[in-house]
């Protein structure tokens, strides 16, 4: 890197975090600190959520995915997208949102009590807290190796001006810094693709060398119970499907930006765009990984230049290949992708964990009542820098998960996911469930895929957050028939689904339409899947 391409990554840098000034002098209190005052725009919310989805791990995992791990199969994870909104659509998120919570676990005590929506939110805070430093991890070994900084120094530069910016301007600047870094983000992957397909003499030569064993987008050789399998095609479905009902219904990081929505039928809008847009981006940085599988095949002495310490590290392999091969100033734009891949990431974890706290443990234990306008703004601020730091400390930590990062993030998520994702469904879904059987399910669920990762090595992680969902789901109910004390509120009709729940929503859409059209979605996926198969496998 030279002089030209440092004034573009701190250009973009300090752009980020004047924009999250201006954004954020305006705001008095915690619910425009944390909701943006529910006036943000669906299109906004919509190409934020894809661009934390779209993060570092993302952008270096899932080439070094298809180079050095199992090729396209990656993309069969995408399948369970557009199924897994429409469960979030119909049985989560527009409760959340009808009932104005910050925190989604604050809808947990309003059905059942304090138990599990404390259980779930220090659950959620944790873990998330780990995984957001597997990307803070990613992004500084990227700095470490390109510009020869010490790990620690590339991990204060990353973590300072993103907890700057976040802290300054709330889930608003968030949202609109996810949005640049989103049309930022495209373009690097764009060039980077671009160059890695010209350098070779194009698609023909590209798909020549490419090996034809990576080329495999489908493959029902097995359901994952054995090893060598973990990314077959039913456990990537299926694994796939209850992940993401959890990840986009249940998650704090994501559910933040659907409660900032104006209605509930914006909320579901942003699901479906999310539902829809997504599968592209993912085939875009899928083919820069098949474009550098072939270069290697080709020029295998490139495995030596990202070597660290004697092992080669496929997730360095876009950068490395980058800063090799394109122009300066060219060069400063992929840096820039990188950096906004991290913190479009990091941004929206920190706020919502600042959110968590603030409401689930500050305000819910630590005071006699909620905090207002200024001091509520302090607080959460406060909360943010705190939670900044502690995902900072944990990239310290987190180096040998996995030899993809993307597998990593995913890994360690889906421990927790299918126990999440099951405290929601027995809220919505059932009438007789209870705090302390919901408690003891969370934990049954998280101990059965604590031992599953230990004592069955060869079932695939993916069915973690299915065993995950099913035993937390099966356990809490039964315990709660047995225990047999009733629902802290009276009156939970507006709080649990039933078929005419859309009435209360007061839905102006109709969104069985959406449903329909996300189905057909998913049939065109699977029919591109086997297109590609064809042409590479």
């Amino acid at each position: 890197m030279n002089a030209l391409d440092w004034a573009i990554v701190a250009a973009y840098m300090l752009g980020m975090i004047g924009m999250s000034a201006y954004v954020g002098w305006r705001q008095k209190n915690a619910k425009d600190y944390y909701l943006g005052s529910n006036n943000v725009s669906v299109w906004s919310i919509s190409l934020s959520t894809m661009a934390t989805q779209c993060s570092t791990n993302s952008l270096l995992g899932a080439p070094a995915f298809v180079i050095a791990v199992g090729g396209l199969l990656w993309l069969q994870y995408e399948l369970a997208v557009p199924l897994a909104m429409i469960g979030v659509m119909l049985f989560l998120l527009p409760f959340f949102r009808k009932q104005n919570v910050i925190s989604v676990y604050e809808y947990l005590e309003k059905r059942f009590g304090p138990g599990s929506r404390t259980v779930l939110s220090v659950l959620f805070q944790f873990l998330r807290a780990f995984s957001t430093g597997v990307t803070v991890y990613g992004i500084s070994r990227v700095i470490e190796m390109l510009v020869g900084i010490p790990f620690w120094q590339a991990v204060l530069i990353l973590g300072t001006v993103t907890v700057l910016y976040d802290m300054l301007g709330g889930i608003r600047a968030v949202i609109y810094s996810d949005v640049v870094q989103m049309a930022v983000l495209y373009t690097g992957i764009v060039v980077c693709l671009y160059y890695a397909v010209s350098i070779q003499g194009g698609w023909s030569a590209v798909l020549d060398a490419f090996p034809a064993e990576k080329g495999r987008t489908l493959d029902f050789s097995g359901f994952g119970f054995t090893e060598g399998k973990t990314f077959a095609f039913w456990p990537m479905l299926i694994g796939g499907f209850f992940l993401y009902l959890s990840y986009y219904g249940c998650d704090q990081t994501q559910v933040q930006r659907e409660l900032s929505t104006r209605s509930v039928d914006d909320t579901n809008m942003s699901l479906f765009m999310n539902g829809i847009l997504r599968f592209p981006l993912v085939i875009t940085y899928c083919l820069v990984g098949v474009a550098l599988a072939a270069y290697i095949a080709r020029n295998p002495e490139f495995i030596q230049a990202i070597s660290h310490g004697g092992a080669p590290d496929y997730n360095l392999a876009v950068p490395v290949f980058c800063v090799k091969f394109l122009p300066h100033g060219v060069i400063g734009l992929i840096i820039v992708s990188l950096f906004a891949a991290a913190m479009s990431s990091l941004d929206s974890t920190i706020n919502s964990l600042s959110a968590t706290t603030m409401r689930d443990i500050v305000e819910r234990f630590m005071i006699s009542k909620p905090l207002e306008g200024r001091t509520a703004l302090i607080c959460s601020r406060g909360l943010t820098v705190f939670w900044g730091g502690l995902c900072v400390v944990f990239s310290f930590f987190v180096g040998d998960v996995s030899k993809s990062i993307i597998e990593s993030i995913n890994k360690i998520g889906s421990l927790a996911n299918g126990p999440i994702l099951a405290a929601f469904l027995l809220a919505i879904l059932t009438r007789r469930a209870n705090d302390q059987g919901v408690v003891i399910g969370i934990v049954a669920g998280f101990v059965c895929n604590l031992l599953t990762w230990k004592l069955l090595p060869g079932v695939s992680w993916l069915w973690w957050n299915v065993s995950g969902c099913l035993v937390t789901f099966s356990v809490g109910y039964l315990v709660s028939l047995v225990i047999g004390r009733r629902p802290v509120a009276d009156d939970i009709d507006n709080l649990v689904f039933h078929w005419n729940i859309g009435r209360q929503f007061r839905y102006q859409r109709n969104w069985l339409r959406y449903q329909v059209i996300l189905v057909v979605y998913f049939v065109a996926m699977v029919a591109v899947l086997a297109g590609i198969q064809r042409v590479l496998g």
